[in-house]
């Protein structure tokens, strides 16, 4: 049975914006790139998800494993914008390892506990049938 891999958003975010972005500049030599929200928001054919851009690349997430610093960050004061764009310095030629390897599993039985009604839901009726004091089930 082939495991199917679901990527929340915001990993579709970071790994466009690595892939399109923080490679080819690496490649290039490059100390410094500009990304901007919405070219990335059009370019994924997102929907109303500015803001779920706009976190993605400025996420500590993001930020270590890329070993990326902001050096600034251009558009509204909000920050929540298709104009908005961040101006990063590349700290190393390399992405850094994720330091927990567990982390990659996240959310790997969404799918299955979504089946089952959600996960909450699946906890509470095991509860219940562990707690059935009558005998039957």
């Amino acid at each position: 049975m082939a495991q199917v891999i679901v990527q929340s958003e915001s990993d579709l975010v970071r790994d466009h914006v690595i892939q399109k972005f923080i490679r080819i500049a690496r490649q290039q030599g490059k100390k410094t790139i500009t990304v901007n929200v919405g070219e990335v928001h059009k370019a994924l054919g997102l929907h109303n998800r500015v803001p779920l851009v706009c976190a993605a690349l400025k996420s500590k997430k993001f930020l270590a494993e890329q070993r990326l610093r902001i050096i600034s960050v251009t558009g509204p004061p909000s920050g929540q914008s298709t104009t908005v764009t961040y101006a990063y310095e590349i700290l190393g030629t390399e992405p850094q390892v994720l330091s927990n390897p567990l982390i990659g599993l996240r959310g790997i039985a969404k799918e299955i506990f979504r089946k089952l009604g959600g996960g909450e839901y699946f906890i509470r009726s095991e509860r219940s049938k562990f707690d059935d004091r009558s005998g039957t089930k």
